[in-house]
């Protein structure tokens, strides 16, 4: 408890005063956070799945191209898939984390909001690419498996007494060195390097996604009297999230998925 209240009180808040008040008001933060998140997801798999079957077909009348593992490509899945473009669909997601990021105190609230559907729809075409590697089967059973996780995961940032903020830096530099690595793979395509990029990212954002509940509800006791604000840190908050399970759901998928 004391290390509790110490965490707290640099929010200023009394942990022990109206305690039903407190927890109702981040009950019903932590909910917002969870549904915009969940919404984003789904958003996602819907995209990324409606843009998978209108770019490929089963008629080789229709192919325009065939892939390595067989999937055929309609004109259009020709120039998306099989073009530069791929790249532009691939790194999009980017500009809109960085737009979220540093422009989200200055954006009306309803901007942000849009901004993360936005982003949300573009993650799911790049994400398309997934139905074009791993089988359906595959997919959904390793999606299941990574929202089990995340639950636990979060469950326990949720609930933790320990403070986690010294996570933070070791979480972040992991990140950095994912990218990098992931960067420096794209020339050398080591399949040993590959297995080893998936596994720390797994390890990574399971811990990112610990740390991250917990920071957003701590945010909410310095937030927690303006309603503009509030808003505004239920979408950050849920991309943050949506960035954790995303990453560790890829991550899972690359050790686990059975390929086409």
């Amino acid at each position: 408890m004391a290390e509790l209240d110490k965490r707290y009180g640099r929010f200023g808040v009394a942990t022990r005063a109206e305690p039903g008040v407190m927890d109702a008001g981040l009950r019903s933060y932590m909910l917002g956070v969870y549904n915009y998140m969940a919404a984003g997801i789904v958003l996602t798999g819907i995209v990324a799945f409606v843009m998978f079957s209108m770019l490929t077909t089963n008629d080789p009348s229709l192919a325009a191209a065939k892939l390595r593992n067989g999937v055929l490509l309609t004109e259009a899945g020709k120039a998306v898939y099989a073009s530069p473009l791929m790249w532009v669909i691939v790194l999009a997601p980017l500009a809109f984390v960085l737009l979220l990021s540093f422009r989200v105190y200055k954006m009306s609230v309803g901007a942000t909001q849009l901004a993360f559907w936005a982003f949300a729809a573009v993650m799911g075409a790049s994400l398309s690419t997934i139905f074009l590697r791993y089988t359906g089967q595959s997919i959904t059973q390793i999606f299941f498996v990574t929202a089990a996780m995340f639950a636990a995961l979060s469950l326990y940032g949720y609930t933790t007494k320990k403070d986690l903020s010294g996570w933070g830096t070791f979480l972040f530099m992991g990140v950095i060195g994912l990218v990098l690595a992931s960067l420096v793979n794209i020339w050398l395509a080591s399949p040993a390097l590959t297995f080893a990029i998936s596994a720390i990212c797994v390890l990574v954002f399971a811990g990112l996604t610990a740390y991250d509940t917990q920071q957003i509800k701590d945010q909410y006791y310095e937030i927690s009297g303006d309603a503009a604000m509030l808003a505004k840190g239920s979408v950050m908050g849920a991309l943050n999230l949506y960035l954790d399970f995303i990453n560790m759901f890829q991550g899972m998928l690359a050790l686990f998925g059975n390929r086409e």
